[in-house]
């Protein structure tokens, strides 16, 4: 990899698979878990995972089921249950204390998925970044299958910065590279079974039952959360805030990482020894 990537390197067994993790080491602030999105490996979330651990909390970044150096499972095995399985098994095994968990897109799902089923009344502050709020009566995933595998196809053929900038045109270019060098690692099956997740799986069964701490992050303009999802979320449970990022869409911290890096630091505690 080109790009230099600060987190350390390692893997664990959780959940009956080898999982690879990437930690970064912060002090006593807490424990930090970020969940990337469908088609993003660990290394993609270094930007966040960095500064937060200089911030001194120590921070986890896997490789979701399928994608980098995690084991790919059979077909059949990529529905919400099967992340939020993951995640409870990681931190059992990693020893995690209530960590906070920091999940962008199909990583906000399954952090909302972990919560709902493996620890609705124990856990540190959810920060769901741009969930999708597609679903079961409610329309279709904005980005299409056929973007999600023309990109996954052209990254294994080999692709550059430049070429990804067509899909992100906002994102700082060691971001392109970055995804340029790492998408590749995605499996297909794990690609187009979450992705048919994302319209047959309800987010909304999942967030109405949340409790707090936790904030819904989404981007201002972005299309999966829109206002009109925005606003039904805040009816379906008015007790978990929603926060907007100024200038950002799906992509949020990509898109606008100094006004997402603010509202995050302030929505995560640190841990009482280190005040």
């Amino acid at each position: 990899m080109s790009i230099r990537i600060s987190g350390r390197t390692s893997h664990v067994a959780a959940n009956g698979l080898k999982h690879h993790l990437l930690t970064y080491a912060g002090g006593n602030a807490g424990d930090v878990l970020i969940l990337p999105g469908i088609t993003s490996p660990a290394p993609t979330a270094d930007f966040i995972a960095a500064p937060l651990a200089a911030r001194g909390f120590n921070v986890v970044v896997p490789d979701l089921r399928g994608r980098g150096m995690t084991d790919a499972p059979l077909s059949g095995r990529y529905r919400l249950i099967d992340y939020a399985a993951d995640v409870a098994g990681l931190i059992l095994e990693l020893g995690l204390s209530r960590p906070h968990i920091i999940g962008h897109s199909l990583g906000a799902r399954i952090a909302a998925a972990y919560a709902a089923e493996f620890c609705s009344d124990d856990h540190g502050m959810l920060v769901l970044v741009d969930p999708p709020t597609s679903g079961p009566g409610r329309g279709t995933y904005p980005t299409s299958r056929a973007a999600f595998l023309e990109q996954l196809h052209a990254a294994k053929r080999g692709t550059t910065a430049e070429e990804v900038r067509v899909f992100y045109p906002k994102w700082p270019t060691r971001e392109l590279q970055l995804r340029a060098e790492v998408l590749a690692s995605c499996d297909e099956t794990a690609v187009v079974e979450t992705h048919a997740g994302f319209n047959n799986e309800d987010f909304f069964a999942l967030w109405s039952v949340l409790k707090r701490p936790a904030t819904l992050v989404r981007g201002e303009i972005s299309p999966v959360v829109p206002p009109s999802a925005a606003a039904e979320l805040a009816v379906a449970n008015p007790h978990i805030p929603i926060v907007s990022v100024p200038n950002a869409g799906h992509m949020v911290p990509w898109d606008n990482f100094n006004d997402f890096f603010k509202i995050l630091v302030r929505l995560i505690p640190r841990a009482q020894k280190a005040a």
